[in-house]
């Protein structure tokens, strides 16, 4: 194999690209001593920028409510650049959705803690994520919806 046709797997950047925190209730929720719910969502992207270059973002939205009132609302949209050039097209999605998302997802983990906490609330965590299972699900339901 040729020096210019082996597989190129670069991170270039990781970088926070969207952050939002809403307490629409403040300061009247904080009083409130029930127990809020919290909602994780989670969403994944990947878009190519240039020949070679991708940036794959991991989004997350915490929602937390007492009732029908919301406490917070933070949005989080960590991203990442990488450099991909000669990986075969069918190992590329594997990369893009697998690999990528699990060394952007530690930057938004922390993010979103961190946040949380900034705001005057007790830190959420986020769990860990098998991007691997996760990948493999979406690929079955497309598999199913084709």
């Amino acid at each position: 194999m040729s020096e210019e046709q082996a597989p190129v797997f670069q991170i270039q950047r990781i970088y926070l690209k969207d952050l939002s925190l809403e307490q629409p209730n403040s300061p009247g929720i904080l009083l409130s001593t029930e127990q809020p719910v919290v909602d994780i969502q989670l969403g994944l992207g990947a878009e190519r920028v240039s020949d070679g270059i991708y940036e794959v973002a991991v989004t997350a939205t915490v929602t937390t409510k007492i009732q029908d009132k919301t406490v917070f609302l933070v949005e989080v949209k960590q991203a990442g650049i990488f450099e991909l050039r000669h990986i075969p097209e069918d190992q590329l999605s594997v990369v893009l959705g697998i690999s990528c998302p699990q060394i952007v997802y530690p930057y938004l983990r922390g993010n979103v803690s961190d946040v949380i906490q900034r705001a005057g609330f007790p830190p959420v965590h986020l769990a860990e994520i098998n991007f691997q299972a996760m990948y493999e699900q979406q690929q079955a339901q497309q598999g199913l919806t084709q």
